[in-house]
C-alpha cells in the first residue's frame, strides 16, 4: 500500500513540473520558439524516417544483386569455408624461410660500381 502511495506521489508531481514547466515556457520564452522546436522535431523525425527508408531499399537492392551475380548460394556457408581454409595452411604455399643457395654464389655489391659514389 506503501509502494502505491509513493506512485501516486511521483505521478503527481511529474503533472505538477510538467504543467509548471510549459507554462514558465509559455511566460519567459519568445513567441514562435514553441513553432521552431516542433519544426525541428519534425524534420528530425523526417531525416530519420528518410534514413530508415533508404537503409531498407539499400539492403534489398544489395539481396537482389547477390542474388542475381551468385545465384541460390548461401554466403555464410561461403564465409565460413573460407575462415576454415585460412585457419589449416596450405604446406604447398608456404614461403621459404632460408635465402636460396643459388643466391649465395652471386657477388652482393655491383661490380660496375667502381666510382665509390654512394647515392644514400
Amino acid at each position: 500500500m506503501r509502494r502505491l502511495l509513493w506512485v501516486g506521489v511521483g505521478v503527481a508531481a511529474t503533472v505538477l513540473v510538467v504543467r509548471k514547466g510549459r507554462a514558465l515556457v509559455d511566460a519567459y520564452a519568445p513567441a514562435g520558439t514553441t513553432q521552431a522546436v516542433d519544426g525541428a522535431v519534425r524534420f528530425t523525425h523526417a531525416a530519420r524516417t528518410a534514413r530508415e527508408t533508404f537503409t531498407a531499399a539499400m539492403s534489398e537492392r544489395e539481396e537482389q544483386l547477390r542474388h542475381d551475380l551468385l545465384g541460390d548460394v548461401d554466403i555464410d556457408d561461403l564465409r565460413e569455408r573460407r575462415q576454415a581454409s585460412r585457419a589449416r595452411p596450405d604446406p604447398a604455399r608456404r614461403r621459404p624461410s632460408t635465402v636460396p643457395p643459388d643466391w649465395a654464389e652471386h657477388p652482393v655489391e655491383d661490380p660496375d660500381d667502381d666510382d665509390g659514389y654512394t647515392f644514400f
